[in-house]
């Protein structure tokens, strides 16, 4: 299966600051890759650390469901 190329358009400072982040040798797709599962862990731990802070009166507990 062959991968279709697409353009991001991108200011140059934003180029740069993508430049700075790429390893030697990684590709742009590997590192906005590694971007994005990092965003997702974040957004994941951000809701855990959510769900540990809510009031327990605002949850449902699980043999309700």
């Amino acid at each position: 299966m062959s991968k279709a190329n697409k353009r991001i358009p991108v200011t140059e400072d934003r180029w740069r600051e993508l430049n700075e982040l790429k390893a030697a040798g990684e590709t742009y797709d590997e590192l906005l890759e590694e971007l994005i599962q990092e965003h997702q862990r974040h957004q994941l731990a951000e809701r855990a650390r959510e769900v540990r802070e809510a009031d327990s009166e605002e949850l449902t507990p699980l043999d309700e469901l």
